[in-house]
């Protein structure tokens, strides 16, 4: 392999990671966090771990970049969790999850509109695999189908997609990390949940030791560093490879919930592990077809 070829599998790795530390929030909200406070829970998510990185990276915005990071704040933390949980309220995780993977689709069709990038039809195809491979294997027999639910989990998916799409367009400003960078938007997220969060969930409740061991978790892992990853890898990562990354989500989850709820993995949702696995790697290794194809 040689080294160009081995440095971008181990962004793809690295950035990998990010998807997967998300896979691990249904365990650790199911079993550590308290009941019904998923906007609290967007808050301390992203609120701290903002605040964290801005005093890490120690960097503002200037110039274009306020109103820049203000919007990919919003769609990438903002709005993605305010609709991701209102998504978790009135659907099954299931028919969530599978909602959330068509994301490779909306991408490609963001990308064309927006910055002229022909995807591949392998990889379109792959993009139809895997949001089949994750619906074999995260719906369950009578899943229910809430209009409002399903509206607003392809509304999530599809502000993330552009946050995706518009952070590979607009990159990075000059001179600025990747620390300070996830730091503006989480922080803008964080703001944006605030009042929300306040709003329909009330004062938040005293929280047990195990309650703040999974909002530290959520918050260093799944967030600060797992956004540090992600958006470091939307840079250097081509943009329709990068989209089939969060299927590596609800297969975490899955098999997390073999693994320490010691749920069953029936032979169909095995298939589907399979399936959305092999679209994954497949993306990352489809040949483009033109200069702008991705």
């Amino acid at each position: 392999m040689t080294g160009p070829a081995r440095h971008a599998w181990s962004t793809t790795g690295l950035t990998a990671l990010a998807p997967a530390a998300w896979g691990t929030t249904y365990l650790v909200t199911s079993e550590w966090l308290p009941p019904d406070r998923p906007l609290l829970s967007g808050v301390l998510r992203a609120l701290p771990a903002g605040l964290i990185a801005l005093a890490i990276g120690r960097r503002l915005p200037h110039g274009a970049w306020w109103w820049r990071a203000a919007v990919l704040g919003t769609l990438n933390i903002g709005a993605f969790f305010a609709l991701l949980f209102a998504a978790a309220y009135r659907l099954p995780g299931g028919v969530a999850a599978t909602l959330s993977a068509v994301q490779p689709l909306m991408v490609a069709g963001l990308a064309l509109a927006l910055t002229g990038e022909r995807p591949a039809r392998r990889r379109l195809a792959w993009g139809v695999a895997g949001t089949a491979g994750v619906a074999a294997m995260v719906l369950r027999p009578g899943a229910g189908f809430d209009a409002v639910g399903i509206a607003a989990g392809l509304a999530g998916t599809g502000v993330m997609a552009a946050g995706t799409v518009l952070g590979k367009r607009w990159g990075r400003p000059e001179g600025v990390g990747v620390m300070a960078f996830t730091g503006w938007q989480l922080t803008v997220g964080g703001l944006l949940l605030t009042p929300l969060a306040l709003t329909v969930e009330g004062m938040p409740p005293a929280l047990d030791a195990a309650a703040v061991g999974g909002y530290a978790w959520l918050s260093i892992v799944g967030t600060l560093l797992a956004y540090a990853l992600w958006f470091d890898g939307v840079r250097r990562l081509p943009v329709g490879a990068l989209s089939f990354l969060p299927l590596l989500s609800p297969a975490v989850a899955t098999l997390l919930g073999v693994v320490a709820l010691g749920e069953s993995l029936t032979p169909l949702q095995g298939a589907g592990f399979l399936l959305a696995m092999a679209s994954v790697a497949a993306a990352q290794t489809a040949p483009r077809r033109t200069a702008k194809e991705n």
